[in-house]
């Protein structure tokens, strides 16, 4: 006869787990600026450069204060220090400045972008991170996609910043030039800029893959976003994102093939490998630079870069070891700068290599900082990707799609460094700090003070693995 007891073995039953409601807000105010440093020149663009700076510092004042609201957990030694170092470089460079309205301004922005970096990896676990980056990803992509059919559908012409349906002087001048449905024609997105959709575009292909990998919900429409930011990477046909694109699947490979070893002189033989096809790439692609380029329909200089890395190096060769001042972007009426260099009938806001930028903005000096903070970044993502998570004796844990983002995004970056500034700004300077910040905080998915802080201001019961 069965006996009802007082005293059941299982936990009784209880409501599913749900994110308080201070938290989900917290969330989508992350959400909301990585978008901003995602979609870049598009606030701009739609609502003039005064509006989008007084937004830009309204929501850095925004996170200063959620920031102090919440008190995260933070380690203060373990924070970037590098990239401490470079922004105080930055910010001394006022002193000797020869243009410094435009430090002054620019500054403001580095300020900005690294405290909004450091807030979100702060408040934010690493599966929240990705999931986070992902949905702006998906504004981003969306908003590009429907501007420019809305572009092609309503409008049926060129438009200028400001929604403004007037021809140009010249076709670099347009915030979108009507090419949806005349292929093989450039699509800008957005940004106006397709040099700008295309890395971001492959950003998200990044980003939606692991989510699908980490085994998030709804994978088929995650499959789709993929579809859709694809179509976008190659109507953007930007030369320097398809390069990031092969990079990108070399670094992998390798990831995935570190991942199956499983004695340490197994990787030797990788590592080798490794080199021989990085090193062999930069030879092949420096030989063969014409055919390459002309395939991707550039020219061999990369569309007259390298007569704007000549008159940047020129510069700074003049103040070799601290540079004339921090501007980054260059300020266009600033004198200095406008009508320095011109493209098309434009002034030129960067040196379209961030490595020629910064030895004329904050020389030697600042080039060695510089780099290393992205060798900093790249050495612990590295191993971030490669190494099994592991804090005890137990060796066997699984590997974390997750931690494959951090390498593959510093990939995209320093290739695209080759031939933009745009890793010192906006999104690339702000995912260089968050990631690099966050392996420093949070070296494992789920495991840290950091990662257990935010999962009970969720409202989940934090416990190890078994």
């Amino acid at each position: 006869m069965a006996v009802h007891s007082q005293h059941p073995a299982s936990a009784p039953p209880a409501p599913p787990v749900r994110e308080k409601t201070g938290h989900l807000m917290l969330r989508g105010w992350c959400i909301f600026v990585l978008f901003m440093s995602l979609s870049g020149t598009a606030w701009v663009h739609t609502f003039g450069a005064t509006a989008a700076a007084a937004v830009t510092i309204a929501g850095g004042m925004l996170s200063v204060v959620l920031w102090i609201i919440v008190r995260p957990p933070v380690q203060w030694r373990r924070l970037p220090w590098f990239v401490v170092a470079y922004v105080a470089w930055a910010t001394l460079s006022l002193v000797w400045s020869a243009w410094p309205e435009a430090t002054a301004l620019t500054l403001l922005l580095l300020w900005i972008t690294t405290i909004q970096a450091l807030f979100i990896g702060s408040v934010l676990t690493w599966r929240e991170l990705v999931r986070a980056a992902a949905s702006a990803l998906k504004w981003v992509m969306a908003l590009s996609l429907l501007f420019e059919l809305w572009v092609s559908v309503v409008v049926g012409r060129a438009i200028l910043p400001g929604f403004v349906a007037e021809d140009a002087a010249d076709p670099i001048e347009y915030w979108s030039r009507n090419n949806l449905f005349d292929f093989p024609g450039r699509i800008q997105g957005i940004m106006g800029n397709a040099n700008l959709l295309g890395p971001v575009a492959l950003l998200a292909i990044i980003v939606f893959a692991i989510r699908i990998a980490s085994g998030a919900p709804r994978r088929t429409l995650l499959g789709g976003w993929i579809v859709v930011s694809a179509f976008l990477f190659v109507r953007a046909s930007s030369a320097t994102a398809y390069l990031a694109a092969g990079a990108v699947v070399v670094v992998l490979t390798t990831v995935l093939l570190m991942r199956r070893a499983r004695k340490p002189g197994e990787r030797t033989k990788y590592y080798v490998a490794y080199a021989i096809v990085g090193v062999g790439g930069l030879v092949t692609l420096w030989l063969l630079r014409d055919t390459i380029f002309t395939t991707l329909g550039r020219s061999a200089d990369l569309t007259g870069r390298e007569s704007i890395w000549e008159a940047v190096l020129e510069r700074a060769a003049e103040r070799p070891w601290t540079g004339w001042g921090f501007s980054t972007p260059w300020v266009p009426w600033d004198p200095a700068f406008d009508g320095w260099i011109l493209d098309h009938g434009q002034s030129v806001l960067q040196a379209h290599n961030m490595w020629v930028d910064v030895s004329m903005q904050l020389g030697i000096v600042g080039v060695v900082l510089i780099g290393f903070v992205y060798l900093a970044f790249v050495w612990r993502s590295w191993f971030f990707a490669v190494d099994r998570p592991r804090w005890d004796l137990r060796d066997d844990r699984p590997y974390s799609a997750l931690t494959l983002l951090p390498t593959l995004v510093g990939t995209i970056l320093l290739v695209q460094g080759l031939a933009e500034s745009t890793p010192l700004l906006v999104w690339g300077w702000l995912f260089v700090v968050m990631l690099g910040a966050k392996i420093k905080q949070s070296p494992h998915v789920g495991e840290g003070p950091a990662e257990q802080s935010a999962a009970i201001e969720r409202g989940e019961p934090t416990k190890r693995d078994a």
